[in-house]
């Protein structure tokens, strides 16, 4: 018997108590460190304000008609994704198992060594024990990656370990105790907190002297990039990682939703409020490289950068020079990335332990138990000297090509072979209105962008590599996680069902369908 909105017996999915809930989990999940660290910057790189043009349209043309897709197909067949798969057509099953294989053994296992830093950061915020060389102090001393020989992982850094097995810890227990108990609870208070928290980072980055250089520098529009595809392809890439899709992780919590629901509606609310996050964070990030660009006579171009080198070697330089309450401010801000990350990271966890939990009848305690405990095993490689070396590889292959190719297939399979009118009248008598011409961006538009984006990518790769890494590096490193986790997908998919979870399928007929 199951807890937490599941007490009717071994099968019974959980529900969400509330739309609420189930909206703050959403929004947890898709709201992650990128959406502090990667937003501004690529924005403030690809051309400021004009950048939100291609962010937009790709909003309306990919995000929101594939989170309708993913919320609606879930709902429609009560599963996770590998059981919506087998329902729709046993031969595409091993597609519902590798995304959230590629999600959870792809990217939680280096997401929660990240994470772990944040923690970290967190503690070290109190005393700004970074010192005054932020650089050698992240790089050297705390990732040791001067003890690292090339790609050999070495010992564990303890502490890093320490904090990284936290992290699973937290996500294991917020997922142990299910849907309404664990997960809904943890994002009531994981969501507001972390608004408030940005709230105060943006309110006390505007006061900073020279915060409205940095705001400047953030918006201000460059349509001339515009005339490079690179930055269309940013803002379509941006928009379907940040919206947590192809992840099997909406899939997986639309399916706790209740019979009568507003998909439309509430796919809506989880995109919006996912990209205003991203946009609002931006003035927290920004104000504060404003104040050290004038603190240290530069040009923004010279103390911005992206990524882990924004989060933990400018941001705790700045936080050093603040004028005052520079523990408070360090806090709140690797407070607010601990909170984004962990919000993600049982979404991760949860996508995979429904797939197993549908398909093998175990007790969903103890899939949550043995996902996290192999999770932190296949961490520890993250947190040795060599770890940010794999991360990078592991996290430009599985998102660039493994996530792409899955959302590719994802539109093809749904779109074409079950239908996207079924699914659209689905959503039509569950409460909500979706128009015909979704039918239209899910077959057509939303693939044709994904097939674009990841000719792009395999291009990229074969003319100018990535990181500067050898191709010994990228196929062993980087080719081998899509590579497991597709053969696992296949693995898993071989393993016949229990018959009653697939009967439950009834296409409608044909001539009752909208038009």
């Amino acid at each position: 018997m199951e807890t937490g909105g599941q007490t009717t017996g071994q099968d019974q999915r959980g529900r969400w108590k509330s739309q609420t809930g189930f909206v703050l989990a959403a929004i947890g999940s898709a709201v992650g460190l990128g959406n502090i660290w990667r937003f501004s910057y690529m924005a403030y790189d690809n051309g400021g304000a004009a950048f939100l043009v291609p962010y937009v349209l790709a909003l309306f043309l990919a995000g929101i008609p594939l989170m309708i897709l993913e919320y609606s197909v879930g709902h429609r067949l009560q599963g996770s994704s590998a059981l919506v798969f087998a329902k729709i057509n046993p031969k595409w099953e091993w597609l519902g198992w590798w995304m959230p294989l590629c999600a959870t053994f792809g990217i939680m296992i280096y997401y929660a060594a990240v994470i772990g830093w944040c923690l970290n950061y967190t503690i070290l915020s109190f005393g700004q024990e970074w010192g005054a060389d932020t650089n050698t102090f992240f790089f050297q001393e705390f990732l040791r990656m001067g003890d690292a020989t090339h790609f050999s992982p070495g010992a564990p850094i303890f502490k890093i370990l320490v904090a990284t097995a936290v992290v699973w810890l937290l996500c294991w227990l917020i997922c142990y105790l299910g849907v309404e108990r664990g997960i809904e609870i943890a994002c009531k208070i994981f969501m507001p907190l972390l608004l408030v928290l940005t709230l105060i980072l943006v309110a006390r980055g505007l006061t900073l002297p020279g915060a409205k250089m940095g705001i400047k520098a953030y918006l201000h529009p460059d349509w001339t990039k515009l005339r490079n595809p690179k930055v269309w392809a940013d803002a379509f890439s941006q928009i379907f990682f940040t919206l947590s899709l192809g992840f099997g992780i909406m899939i997986a919590y639309a399916s706790y939703l209740p019979k009568k629901t507003r998909l439309t509606t509430n796919a809506l609310i989880t995109s919006f409020g996912n990209c205003l996050y991203s946009f609002i964070a931006g003035f927290a990030v920004f104000s504060v490289l404003g104040f050290m660009a004038t603190q240290k006579e530069l040009p923004i171009s010279e103390v911005a950068a992206q990524s882990v080198g924004l989060a933990f070697v400018t941001y705790p330089e700045a936080v050093s020079s603040l004028p005052g309450l520079n523990a408070v401010f360090g806090i709140c801000f690797f407070a607010a990335l601990t909170i984004a990350g962990l919000s993600s990271g049982i979404s991760l966890v949860e996508a995979m332990a429904a797939a197993v939990h549908d398909k093998f009848r175990v007790s969903k305690r103890r899939v949550v138990t043995i996902v996290c405990s192999l999770g932190f095993l296949g961490s520890i490689i993250f947190t040795t000297p060599a770890g940010l070396l794999w991360l990078d590889v592991v996290d430009h292959f599985v998102t660039n090509f493994g996530l792409v190719t899955g959302g590719l297939l994802e539109c093809l399979v749904v779109g074409w072979i079950f239908k996207a009118k079924i699914l659209r009248r689905h959503v039509n008598e569950s409460g909500s209105y979706l128009p015909w011409i979704w039918d239209l961006l899910v077959k057509f538009v939303t693939p044709l962008v994904l097939l674009t984006i990841l000719e792009l990518r395999i291009y990229g790769l074969i003319r100018e590599g990535y990181g500067g890494y050898g191709w010994d590096v990228l196929i062993l490193v980087g080719f081998q996680v899509i590579i497991a986790t597709l053969l696992a997908g296949f693995f898993f998919a071989s393993v016949p069902w229990d018959k009653r979870k697939l009967q439950d399928v009834h296409k409608p007929d044909e001539d009752k369908l909208l038009v």
